[in-house]
């Protein structure tokens, strides 16, 4: 797998990538998931798709190098938790892998920990499926 993302700076969503980005996940669905910009395998491939939209980091965290990747797959994930692909208990492995991803690009243990807490706060209600209808 690659530890590099290559995307540009956008209005509306922050960011969009610029090609195919691969990422193993602990997360194994039953049936294999196929969105138009997002893919899991049953083996927990979590495949974004080139020209996937997302906002980076979120509250009071700046998007930096050692946050994009870990954004860019969360967001993912929670997208798909928001589409009802994957069910709402994911949510804590998907908190835990933007901790690890951030660790893994740089970020401090301790700053890490504090994004992974302030998701586990805060993210439920983006997992949400109402969110899709919402004004």
């Amino acid at each position: 797998m690659n530890l590099t993302i290559s995307y540009k700076k956008r209005r509306k969503y922050k960011y969009t990538l610029f090609s195919d980005y691969q990422h193993c996940t602990t997360i194994y669905p039953s049936y294999p998931i196929v969105t138009r910009f997002i893919d899991l395998d049953m083996s927990g491939v979590l495949t974004i798709k080139r020209n996937y939209a997302w906002d980076g980091a979120s509250g009071p965290v700046f998007d930096t190098r050692r946050i994009m990747r870990g954004s860019l797959v969360h967001d993912a994930l929670y997208q798909l938790m928001r589409e009802e692909h994957l069910p709402q208990k994911a949510r804590e492995n998907a908190d835990w892998l933007l901790r690890e991803i951030c660790i893994e690009d740089g970020m401090p243990k301790f700053n890490a920990d504090l994004v992974y807490l302030a998701v586990g706060l805060f993210g439920r209600n983006f997992t949400k499926p109402d969110l899709l209808h919402a004004p």
